[in-house]
């Protein structure tokens, strides 16, 4: 078997539209909408936020899941348009162990976005 790319994600979330405009604010592009999940976009990557449990019946806490790495040119300016955008992330740039540069941001529901530039 050949994974051919990594498409997307889907999140357990509070509330879609609190969750959406966080997004959108950090520039993700609006995609499809219902009552329980919405799409947002980065080039063809996409995020699935959904209120409903898992297919097997299962609750999902908001907030649990992996980290989602968002690769930036300028570390220091991601920072302070996150900043500029009303946001405080967990940490300021810094550099991890693996060598590149990188800052957290925690979304609404605390799931963990990584800006980072190599």
């Amino acid at each position: 078997m050949k994974i051919g790319s990594i498409s997307g994600l889907t999140y357990r979330v509070g509330d879609l539209d609190r969750t959406t405009a966080f997004y959108e604010a950090l520039g993700f592009r609006p995609g499809k909408r219902d009552e329980r999940q919405a799409t947002v976009y980065v080039n063809w990557f996409w995020l699935t936020f959904t209120t409903a449990d898992d297919d097997a019946g299962a609750a999902v806490a908001p907030g649990s899941g992996p980290t989602l790495y968002l690769k930036v040119d300028d570390i220091d300016e991601a920072h302070a348009a996150v900043r500029a955008a009303g946001f405080t992330p967990s940490t300021e740039p810094r550099k991890v162990p693996a060598g590149r540069r990188e800052f957290l941001l925690l979304d609404p529901d605390g799931h963990r976005l990584a800006f980072f530039t190599k």
